[in-house]
């Protein structure tokens, strides 16, 4: 469930869904890495694109996170600002692009370090609950003050 707060015109979005979404993220970033699967890690950026273009909250992940996850949830709705999750989907994207890219050109250890990367950031944020693009996303938000 999203809410458009009037104050800075922000969409709020319960901060559960994105740590779902972190875990399958895992599950499919390993499985194309350990395949080297074009179909997975082309699946994984187009998650990531919807991500960063449209926010979270509207991904295929995020859907499954509505429908099947969140009303079996007893904790109350933790709402988290969307800018910083939909930044980490920004990088998301450009590191499952450079996945793509380096396995299209064949240079497959451009492939594996990149997937590699995304892997451990969402790792971190299914595990810990520690959002690498939202910790960067932050940073450059003080950083431009």
């Amino acid at each position: 469930m999203t809410t458009l707060d009037k104050k800075n015109t922000s969409i709020v979005i319960d901060a559960r869904g994105p740590r779902f979404s972190a875990a399958l993220t895992v599950f499919v970033l390993a499985s194309a890495l350990v395949t080297q699967s074009l179909p997975l890690i082309v699946f994984q950026l187009a998650v990531f694109l919807i991500g960063a273009t449209r926010g979270p909250q509207f991904t295929p992940y995020a859907f499954l996170f509505k429908t099947l996850i969140k009303p079996r949830l007893k904790g109350e709705f933790v709402p988290e600002d969307v800018r910083p999750p939909q930044f980490a989907q920004a990088v998301g994207f450009v590191f499952a692009a450079i996945a793509v890219a380096g396995l299209l050109s064949g240079v497959t250890i451009v492939f594996t370090i990149a997937t590699g990367f995304a892997l451990a950031a969402a790792f971190l944020n299914a595990t810990f609950n520690y959002c690498l693009g939202c910790e960067f996303y932050l940073i450059l938000l003080r950083a431009r003050r």
